[in-house]
């Protein structure tokens, strides 16, 4: 007889493991197939109603509102910002544009304050540079000045020769040779107003130089400055542009 019992409890106690083990299984499968039909992640926000609203993919009630972007375990993964509209978004793609050339010009400020240091460490370099820049310009514009004296004593004698037809047609040859010289002397007038022109842009150009390499020289760090004031003419106002004082265009021979 308790040979028997002994058997039966073996029995029970078997019955008993195998359904807790069948027990465990289903639990696990079960866990598995809610893991593997729950959403990756979860997007959620409040509506223009004032309603919350859930979703597994982005909510279009909320393309204009925050939505945030859940893991599963309910933290926050992303927040995903408003929609912009095309205005909008106009808006901010000018917005981005005006700092990239703000930025452009600050760095293009650096590099040109940098290189100007270098080109003249000292105030006499940067003197003898304006002394050699305008060396050229004002002997051409000396030449230019003894060629129309030439021209004021060529036109003397043709003028007193004219007196003899006062009221009458002057000869052709010298009606041509008088327009040929007021011609002549009216370009050189003419040549010399630009050079002159040129001569003011270029010590301007150099004043506006000198100014800011002073404050260079004095610790001032490159591009802390502001843009490098237009130098094309005398006063101007300032400019983005770089500065250049080479030798000018116009010093040509007349």
């Amino acid at each position: 007889m308790a040979s028997d019992r002994n058997v039966s409890s073996r029995a029970q106690l078997g019955r008993i493991v195998a359904a807790m083990a069948f027990a465990l299984v289903g639990t696990a499968t079960l866990n598995e197939a809610t893991a593997q039909s729950a959403p990756a992640h979860i997007y959620t926000c409040v509506d223009a109603n004032g309603k919350r609203l859930t979703s597994d993919r982005p909510i279009p009630e909320c393309t204009a509102r925050e939505q945030r972007v859940l893991n599963a375990d309910g933290s926050v993964k992303k927040v995903v910002p408003p929609t912009l509209t095309a205005e909008e978004l106009a808006e901010q793609e000018a917005r981005e544009h005006e700092r990239q050339i703000k930025r452009v010009a600050e760095l293009d400020a650096v590099r040109r304050d940098r290189n100007l240091r270098a080109r003249y460490p000292t105030e006499a370099s940067h003197k003898k540079a304006r002394q050699a820049a305008l060396e050229d310009l004002s002997r051409t514009m000396e030449r230019s000045q003894k060629r129309l004296e030439l021209l004021a004593a060529d036109r003397k004698p043709l003028l007193e020769e004219a007196e003899f037809y006062t009221g009458r047609q002057l000869p052709p040859q010298l009606k041509q040779q008088l327009e040929g010289n007021e011609t002549t002397a009216t370009a050189l007038r003419e040549l010399i107003q630009n050079q002159q022109a040129e001569m003011q842009r270029i010590n301007a150009a150099f004043d506006i130089e000198l100014k800011r390499l002073r404050a260079l020289w004095s610790g001032a760090p490159p591009g802390s400055l502001g843009p490098m004031a237009d130098s094309t003419l005398p006063g101007a106002t300032a400019s983005p542009g770089p500065t250049t004082a080479a030798k000018p265009a116009s010093a040509t021979k007349p």
